[in-house]
Parts: structure tokens; sequence; C-alpha cells
């Protein structure tokens, strides 16, 4: 016999857990269903963030900074170290203990709110009386029925046609947080967030590392002064990155990968890797879904068709996160997740696409949120811009990080906040107060006036709200 549920959530993702726990709270009986397994097949929820993207690749990032650290950076404080070495399998062990914290602490979120949990894979089968039937596949066999679905099935890394991944010698992500040994040479297809990211893990650690991208832009989405000056500041580590090529051919054997490709002066060339990483995007997951069972709508992408407020074509199924239109990040799956929960309780769900950070955890950090310099002048819009370096600021001295700067745009009549960039230490943190402002419309005047700690990297925020109207506190 089925089990009825006021909301059934298919997919445990950042999406799909946050979405569930927030009906529960609103006292629905809530289910979700996730089919991600551990090492030892048990249930594994929170999608691709927690056990292949966010979580594992910042434990990795944090691992290799401080490999790096102890090997460049510590001798200026007067520690000094010998025989230094890095253990890759104890640094993966770490990675997948994180993982294994995060999961657990999704399963108790789950108990503690009293959401029931089906680990397998959901499907439609047909719309029935008092909803639709969904079954599970897993271990056991269920079937559920739920007067609302709310689909966060997530996404897949797409491939390169020809080049299918195998996660030994051609890595997605997975793969990718995965390697068991530093490879000598290492290639990466895509110069986005999880290319340079995995790139910059296991170049720390001493590989050669290559990457190979497309556009003949780096960072194309990024604040044009900001991607130059990561680009600068990349190669100088170490990254050899190449622009404007067209990928011909990948072939493994014993002894790696050769990539044949076409350079941006229309040179042929041979990338020769031990490893290669292709992170070229990724695509809507749908696979399974059985859309076709009640007539769910997908795009021309395979993602969900849905409005501005997540509904989908069919009465009472909704669609949050990467299987749908907008950014796939994590974070914007989560507040799609809560304000749809917020909307099936007649509340006023709300998602401003327009103040969503981004963050590249490369070092130096990359944030930004509103819109780029290149993005106004398109549009024709009168802004200010101001700016101010880390190297003069005096807690960036002290940390002995001052790489980067913090850019503000301006409305060039009202100064509302239209966009902030930030390339240095602790982007990922600093941009928060810039998020905050621009949901409540603040003025760069506003961000000027308020008093922030010193000494703090968020004075360089300050100044460079300051700096929109040429004006500074820095002596």
């Amino acid at each position: 016999m089925s089990k009825q549920f006021d909301v059934v959530v298919i997919g445990g993702g950042p999406g799909g857990y946050i979405a569930a726990i927030r009906a529960a709270q609103l006292g629905f009986n809530t289910a979700c269903i996730d089919e991600w397994k551990n090492s030892k097949g048990g249930p594994a929820p929170g999608g691709t963030c927690t056990n292949v993207g966010c979580i594992p690749s910042k434990a990795l990032l944090q691992s290799s900074e401080h490999f790096e650290h102890a090997g460049h950076g510590f001798a200026e404080h007067g520690i000094s170290l010998s025989n230094l070495a890095m253990d890759v399998a104890k640094m993966l062990g770490r990675k997948d203990t994180v993982v294994k914290q995060n999961n657990d602490g999704i399963l108790y979120l789950f108990k503690k709110n009293k959401v029931s949990f089906f680990h397998g894979r959901g499907s439609f089968v047909k719309a029935a009386e008092g909803g639709y039937e969904i079954k599970v596949s897993g271990a056991t066999e269920e079937t559920l029925v739920g007067k609302h679905v709310i689909l966060a099935t997530g996404s897949n890394p797409r491939a390169l046609p020809g080049a299918a991944f195998d996660e030994d010698k051609i890595l997605s992500n997975d793969g990718a947080l995965r390697i068991p040994a530093v490879p000598k040479k290492l290639g990466v297809i895509g110069s986005g967030v999880i290319g340079l990211e995995m790139g910059s893990v296991w170049r720390r650690l001493g590989a050669e590392v290559t990457v190979l991208e497309a556009l003949p832009a780096f960072l194309g989405a990024v604040d044009e002064q900001i991607a130059k000056e990561a680009h600068k500041i990349f190669t100088k580590q170490g990254l050899k990155i190449e622009l404007g090529v067209k990928i011909a051919e990948v072939k493994t054997d014993d002894d790696g990968v050769a990539v044949s490709y076409v350079d941006a002066k229309g040179g042929s060339q041979i990338l020769s890797v031990d490893k290669l990483i292709v992170s070229i995007g990724r695509v809507p997951n749908t696979i399974g879904l059985n859309a076709e069972a009640v007539g769910l709508k997908l795009d021309e992408r395979g993602a969900i068709v849905v409005d501005d407020d997540c509904k989908t074509n069919l009465p009472n199924v909704w669609a949050v996160g990467d299987v749908v239109r907008g950014p796939m990040l994590a974070h914007k799956a989560e507040e799609e997740g809560v304000a749809v929960a917020e909307r099936i309780a007649g509340q006023h769900g709300h998602v401003n696409f327009n103040t969503i950070p981004w963050v590249i955890y490369t070092h130096p950090e990359i944030a930004w949120v509103g819109q780029t310099e290149q993005q106004l002048k398109a549009a024709g819009r009168a802004y200010k811009a101001g700016s101010f370096p880390f190297m003069a600021n005096g807690r960036a001295r002290a940390l002995g990080d001052t790489t980067g700067m913090v850019k503000f745009l301006a409305d060039a009549k009202t100064d509302e906040i239209l966009g902030v960039h930030i390339i240095g230490p602790y982007a990922s943190e600093l941009i928060a107060e810039s998020v905050v402002a621009m949901e409540f419309k603040a003025s760069a005047e506003d961000i000027a006036r308020i008093c922030h700690a010193h000494p703090s990297l968020s004075e360089a925020t300050k100044e460079a709200a300051l700096a929109v109207d040429k004006r500074t506190l820095n002596f």
C-alpha cells in the first residue's frame, strides 16, 4: 500500500534537503528521496555539493593551501620546516571524513524535523488520487503518493564528445577529487570554477598543470578587470593557461592522455598528461525521473521548465536547483527550496537572482555579486567605479596576503550599488556584506559610512566604497 505525504521531495542535495526540512517545519507531512550511496552502500544525502562538489573540494583546497603555505610562507614568520611531505591518502581520507560528517548531519536534521527519508531513486509512476504516485527503487521498493512534489535532482558533468569519463585518466569533478597520487602532468579542459579549483589543488601539491580554454577571454563571467588580475596571478603561481583553443581529439593509452588541439594562432598542438580533468559545464539531471509518464515538460537542454515561482507545467509539481534555469549554485538551490516550501504553505517565498553571490575558491579567492562593468557598459547604464587594493590594507599585510582588490560599481546618479567584485583573501566571506547591502538597495555611501573593525580585511570594502566618490580614509 502506498504511503501518503503532503510533500514528496525527489533529490537530497542542497535544494532538496533544505526544501524538505522547511516543508516539515511548516507543518507538512514530508518525505525526501535520495539515491546517493557512501562507500558502504549506505545513504549519503547532500547531492553533488556534499559528495563530489562544494564540500570535498573545499577540504582538498584547504589541505593543499596548508601544504603550500608550509613550503613557501612559513619561513617569513620565522617557522622552519624540514622534510616537508604530503600524504595524499591521508588528505583524501580527511576529505572523506568531512563529507561523511555532512551526510550524517543531514540525516540528523531529517530525524529532528520529522522528515521521512527514503534511500533510492525516485521516479514518477502516474498522476493519482491525492497527487502523484512516486516509485522508490532501492534496497527495498516503496510507493509514495505526494500531494505536492518538489523535484531537486541536480545536474551531471558534461563530457567531451568522444572522450567519456572513465574516472581514471579522463576525470569529471568526481574523479578529480579522488586522484590517488600527485600526477606529474595534469591537464584541465575548461577554466571555470571546477577546473581552476581542482587545477589549483594539484598544482600546489606539485603537478605541472595546463588549462585549455575554448573562449578567447579568461573567466568571461567575471568583471574584466578582476579576471585580468586573476589571470596574471594564476600564471605567476604556475598554472599554464591557454585561451581560444579548439579540442580536436582526446586519446588515452597506458602512459596517460594525449589531447590534440588547435591553439589561438591556428597551430596544431598535442598536450600529453597523466590525468585530464574535463570541466566544460554541467547538464540537468532528469535521467530516470520518468517525466513522460506524467507529461512533465522539459526544455531542449533537458532542464525542467518552470516559471518564476519554480512551478512546472503540472499542478502541484515544483522544481528547484541545477535541474531548472538559472545559475548552478548550491546556495541558489537552497534559496529556491525554501521559497517553494513557503509558497506551498501560502507564503511569499523570495529569491532575488540579482543578489546571488558567486565565488571561486582559488587562492586568491574571487567573489562577486551584481553586474560587471562590461555588463553596465553594454546596457548603457551610467555608473561610477571605485577600487581599493589589499596591498594598502593593514590586516592583509599582517596576514602576508596582499594580493587583489575590492571593486565597487554604483549608479552615477543615485549611488545605488550595482555590483561588487573582490579578488583577494577571504573574498568568499567579505562578499556577504555587499549582498546584504544590495538586497536592501543600499548606496556606496551607506557602506562608506558604516563603521568597520580595524584592522580587518573588510576595511578594504569600506575604502572601495569611498573610492566611488574619489575619497579615502587610508592615510
